[in-house]
């Protein structure tokens, strides 16, 4: 990124830049928003990784996240001693751990997205409605999605 002229190139103008300072701006609302809720951004996404009708194991979780081995235990562990998810062997293949969201992960999955939607809300506030989903259609392109790592 270099010029000829001599200019330096400005910073505001730098993507790295604003991917880097939109994104903490969206994690500073999240963890606000998800506060009294009594988790983080990080735990959001393993709740909505493991939710649905279909258990899933903590690789599985682990893989949609995109995040090593370790770290999901380590999450999960904290996730299980605040009594949001519970795990058991899978019946089919004992090798194999189940993630599933208790009745009270359930419930805070919920509330939990509910403030992380409103979080967004004023995140995209400045935005009209077209620049908000041009924005985030955008982003869908160049971001792999979690059934995509």
């Amino acid at each position: 990124m270099s010029r000829t002229d001599g200019r330096s190139p400005e910073l505001g103008g730098n993507l790295v830049y604003l991917l880097k300072h939109a994104q903490a701006r969206m994690a500073e609302l999240t963890a606000e928003a998800l506060r009294p809720h009594g988790i983080d951004g990080r735990e959001l996404g393993v709740l909505l990784s493991v939710a649905g009708r279909v258990p899933r194991s903590q690789q599985e979780a682990a893989r949609r996240l995109g995040i090593d081995r370790t770290t999901m235990v380590a999450m999960l562990d904290a996730l299980e001693g605040k009594g949001l998810v519970s795990r058991h062997p899978d019946a089919e293949d004992r090798r194999r751990n189940v993630v599933e969201l208790t009745d009270a992960g359930q419930d805070v999955l919920r509330r939990a997205t509910e403030a992380s939607d409103e979080a967004e809300r004023r995140f995209l506030a400045p935005l009209d409605p077209r620049a908000a989903r041009q924005l985030r259609d955008s982003l869908r392109i160049v971001v792999p999605g979690p059934d995509d790592h």
